[in-house]
Formats: structure tokens, sequence, C-alpha cells
């Protein structure tokens, strides 16, 4: 099940990892991906932290860690094609996987009816 937060970040499990990206939502509002900055394998971020950017042609924006963990793979196809964000971003254009230090921190961020209520209230 994918959770969301209310800076339209969105994590998912699979297996013992969270994968992690920003919403289409996120992605409307950005328009055209032109350059995505990750961070590397190994570092720990808590939640909330500023972990990556994306950049498009009409801003640069921080993307928070949803929650708190260790990276454990980044989309390296997002150094040479950023927009895969675009195309799916909440597929391929996914930013990180993360082993979480805390997966009850995962249960407390929005399911997918709170999100869509959140982003109409925008």
């Amino acid at each position: 099940m994918t959770r969301y937060t209310k800076d339209h970040e969105w994590v998912r499990m699979e297996g013992d990892l969270a994968v992690i990206g920003i919403s289409t939502y996120a992605v409307e509002q950005l328009g055209d991906v032109v350059f995505v900055e990750l961070p590397g394998e190994g570092k720990d971020f808590t939640a909330h932290a500023a972990m990556a950017t994306v950049e498009s042609a009409k801003a640069a924006s921080d993307v928070y860690a949803p929650i708190s963990g260790q990276i454990a793979a980044a989309n390296a196809a997002l150094s040479d094609k950023p927009e895969l964000v675009n195309e799916a971003p909440e597929g391929v254009g996914w930013f990180v996987k993360i082993k979480p230090s805390n997966p009850a921190e995962i249960e407390a961020l929005m399911d997918a009816g709170a999100y869509a209520d959140y982003v109409k209230g925008l």
C-alpha cells in the first residue's frame, strides 16, 4: 500500500525496503523535470529531513524523507533520464529505497484516499 506526506512524497514497502518518490500531483505542479540529485547509498536520514533535489523548468525543490532510515539504493536511471519522473512518478521514476529504522512511521502517513482529499483542498 502506498502512503503519502503533505510534502507530496510517497512511500511503498517492497519486501524490507521502502521505495520513495514524489507524487503525480507534485510532478504536475513542477512541470518537466530536468535534473534530479539523489543521496548516496549508506546515508542515514530522519523523517522530514531534506534528502534529494528535483529541478524542473519552473523551480528547484527539496524532496524530504517521509520516514527515517538508511539509503539502500538510489535510482541511477534518473541521472541520465530525469524525465522518467514525469513519465511514471509512482513507478520507474522512484527516487530511493530506504531500509526503515522505524517502520511504524509509514503507518502514520496518509493513505491514497486521504491524500486525494488533501490535494483537493490545495
